[in-house]
């Protein structure tokens, strides 16, 4: 999904979304204090620390030993997990990418399977990802913090991307996830890809109209999706 003009107006654009039903609400991770630490969690209190401060301060605006203040714990205790900082941003980069995937297909499961509609809610859902948690959106996509488990993150990923590829095969019939699936899943992707950045980059002012997101997503949708196979022995 290479793809939002003035600041007021981008503000305007957020509300309306968030307006939708199928909006996901905005929610700061829980990070637990030390009182509720403990080995077992140490990794998802780092994470979700991590997380917290990248959408306060951006990747490069906080160090681990600021993590490890918000989740409570000693500044050597990540090291038991994560050999760096770079090693924390691409957990945090994974665990957006997996939350993404429950994103879509939540929104997907709100709309009969494999239709126009089911598919434009998980375009939606990428969309409105990316406008609440705008620097861990970015930092999914980027390769420069995450060079020595960037296999790990690609697989995440395609989990995460098999969501719309799941709903593409429903829509065409098909049992798996074929050639002709792929084909008409990535112009999708990079409709709402590349509609993502222009959201979070303020970019949407250059149309000189109002830009109805969901009616765009779901223009696009019907436009680029081919033509349902007729059904067998019409």
């Amino acid at each position: 999904m290479l793809l939002l003009l003035t600041y007021v107006r981008r503000i305007n654009f957020r509300k309306r979304l968030t307006s939708k039903k199928s909006d996901q609400p905005m929610t700061k991770p829980k990070v637990q204090k030390k009182s509720g630490y403990h080995h077992g969690n140490l990794r998802g209190q780092l994470t979700a620390a991590a997380r917290q401060l990248i959408e306060e301060q951006g990747p490069d605006g906080f160090s681990m030993s600021d993590a490890c203040r918000l989740a409570g714990v000693s500044t050597a205790a990540p090291y038991r997990h994560f050999k760096s900082k770079e090693d924390l941003l691409t957990e945090v980069a994974m665990d957006g990418l997996a939350r993404l995937g429950a994103d879509m297909e939540k929104n997907a499961s709100g709309y009969p399977r494999g239709t126009v509609e089911s598919i434009a809610a998980i375009g939606r859902a990428y969309v409105q990802f990316a406008i609440r948690e705008q620097h861990t959106f970015r930092l999914m996509f980027s390769t420069k913090s995450h060079a020595g488990r960037i296999e790990e993150l690609k697989s995440v990923g395609r989990n995460s991307y098999g969501v719309l590829l799941q709903e593409v095969a429903r829509y065409l019939g098909e049992d798996g996830i074929t050639e002709e699936v792929m084909r008409a899943s990535f112009p999708l992707w990079t409709q709402v890809h590349g509609l993502s950045f222009l959201a979070i980059d303020g970019k949407l002012d250059v149309t000189d109209f109002p830009v109805d997101i969901d009616q765009s997503i779901l223009l696009a949708s019907e436009r680029l999706l081919p033509p349902r196979p007729a059904p067998q022995g019409s």
